[in-house]
């Protein structure tokens, strides 16, 4: 089994910065997908940035450039750096985890609110 824990959520103005934290444990193993889904209000949850074990990063389209992922393999924690803030980026962020391609894991999630 694997567990995730997220941390770093919270309230921020605009244009303000959050940097989230996952920490994974469990058996894991050295090949995976790490990263970031978050779900606002009354929408799907969808896909922010994964990153998998070999560097390789895929990021949605509305975070580019101001968003970075990044992890450590030897903790099996991945963050999330999360800079010029705007208030759609409102929504419970999920750290998630993917192994054995079909196998995935998420944790409780996070609140990150964007409100001046």
């Amino acid at each position: 089994q694997v567990q995730l824990v997220e941390s770093g959520g919270g309230l921020v103005q605009p244009g303000g910065s959050l940097r989230l934290s996952c920490a994974a444990s469990g058996n894991i193993i050295s090949i995976n997908t790490m990263g970031w889904y978050r779900q606002a209000p009354g929408k799907q949850r969808e896909l922010v940035a994964v990153m998998s074990s070999v560097g390789i990063t895929n990021y949605a389209g509305s975070v580019k450039g101001r968003f970075t992922i990044s992890r450590d393999n030897a903790k099996d924690a991945v963050y999330l750096q999360m800079n010029s803030l705007k208030p759609e980026d409102t929504a419970v962020y999920y750290c998630n985890l993917v192994q054995y391609r079909s196998l995935s894991y998420w944790g409780q999630g996070t609140q990150v609110t964007v409100s001046s």
